[in-house]
């Protein structure tokens, strides 16, 4: 799927189950924040090099796979592509610079 397919397939089911009302860019930022969070949650108390389990990783793309349809309800909102602003902010890091590079 492109992400024109995405996008519509998504509106489709946002429409069909009639959640347009409370698709508002505040109450779609809470949720992605609460998304995020689940992310989060899978790594908690973890050591940072543990190695997920089949479930896990399983659990893991399913909430990052809600991260990102928040986010392209979002991008819907705005009337931007998403794929369009990550390589807008690609190119404005590229003349950034942090402490923590080596060049």
């Amino acid at each position: 799927m492109n992400y024109q397919d995405v996008e519509q397939a998504l509106i489709a089911f946002r429409d069909k189950k009639g959640w347009q009302k409370y698709h508002n860019l505040k109450d779609l930022a809470v949720s992605l924040n609460l998304e995020a969070s689940e992310v989060l949650e899978i790594f908690q108390w973890q050591p940072s090099d543990h190695e997920l389990s089949d479930d896990e990783r399983q659990h893991l793309e399913e909430e990052l796979a809600d991260t990102l349809i928040y986010t392209f309800y979002m991008c819907e909102k705005l009337g931007v592509n998403p794929l369009d602003i990550v390589a807008n902010k690609m190119q404005f890091n590229k003349s950034r610079h942090w402490k923590t590079e080596e060049n």
